[in-house]
């Protein structure tokens, strides 16, 4: 049986080149389409950029390694996350156009194979944590919670692209936490006296800077779920697009806009620089550019415009690191 490309993987490497026996693992994990993996881990790396300008760090061996396992972890832990998605939207999917020939609804993984295709990816992810200081092991470990929710959030709220906000920007947090040297030391050198815990003082930039990422997230998955209205309606998903209808873009627009202003005091908070603020306004001018697009009955441009989501956080990643390298 011939794997055929997913109706929104386009054009892909997995389709292209890999062995046949391969795609259906593949696109279990989602590989034919990337754009989850630069969604996850892009936050880890503004996080990583953002404590290092927090204190003025040079980046050594230890942040290198720092930007290459939150590379491989983000493709393993979306991978998991993807597989067990589907495992518990196996019913769903069967009965959504887009979602139909996904690999278990179709039938060519089974669902005992797709949880050993879970743990398997979980199992190294760990020993990846496990490099970390305390802190960002524990915020790992605190993460399960939010992944193990995110597929039952459709059935019991309207926004579940909240709550996939919560969970796809963790690793702000985590990245922030792992840079951090003063967090990375033990105890830590702040007054016990502070009127908030000390690690949590130092966690500011950071809280504020994952919930930049959540609205962030809030708006681009809204875009997202445009393409399944229909179907959505259909078989009795909640989503942000359906419960907005044709406020869809006023409400894209405040999200992006609260996107913009805790990423903004993230910098303010981290001290950094000028040029912070020049590609921040990049940043916003971005989100604004998808915000005018916005067609509620336009499915490809929907995909279209989330998919430009990499290079906004791309864009808000330079900008933290040139607000830290050059902080005028």
């Amino acid at each position: 049986m011939t794997s055929a490309p997913l109706p929104d993987a386009g054009s892909n490497w997995v389709d292209r080149h890999a062995p046949e026996g391969l795609k259906p693992w593949l696109k279990l994990g989602r590989f034919d389409r990337p754009i989850g993996i630069w969604l996850l881990l892009l936050p880890g790396w503004q996080g990583i950029a953002l404590a290092l300008g927090q204190y003025r760090a040079v980046p050594g061996w230890y942040e290198t390694w720092l930007v290459f396992g939150f590379g491989v972890g983000a493709c393993l832990m979306r991978a998991a996350g993807c597989a067990f998605n589907d495992i518990v939207d196996r019913d769903i999917d069967a009965q959504v156009a887009r979602t139909a020939m996904r690999p278990i609804p179709s039938g060519r993984i089974s669902v005992k194979q797709a949880w050993a295709f879970v743990v398997g990816c979980s199992l190294i992810s760990l020993l990846i944590l496990l490099t970390l200081n305390l802190t960002a092991v524990l915020l790992g470990i605190g993460s399960l919670a939010l992944v193990a929710a995110y597929p039952f959030m459709k059935r019991i709220t309207w926004w579940p692209q909240a709550w996939l906000g919560l969970t796809f920007n963790w690793g702000a947090l985590m990245g922030f936490a792992a840079a951090h040297v003063w967090i990375s030391a033990w105890p830590v050198p702040i007054a016990v006296s502070a009127p908030v815990h000390p690690i949590i003082a130092l966690l500011v930039p950071a809280i504020l800077l994952y919930l930049g990422g959540v609205f962030w997230t809030l708006g681009y998955d809204t875009i997202y779920a445009l393409q399944d209205i229909e179907d959505d309606a259909m078989v009795g998903v909640k989503s942000s697009a359906r419960r907005l209808g044709g406020n869809v873009r006023g409400g894209v627009g405040v999200f992006y806009g609260l996107a913009v202003l805790f990423a903004g005091l993230a910098g303010a908070f981290a001290g950094l620089g000028l040029l912070f603020w020049i590609g921040l306004a990049a940043y916003a001018l971005h989100l604004i550019w998808q915000i005018t697009r916005i067609k509620a009955d336009d499915g490809a441009l929907a995909l279209r415009l989330f998919r430009s989501n990499r290079e906004a956080g791309f864009v808000l990643l330079i900008a933290i690191i040139l607000g830290a390298v050059w902080p005028m």
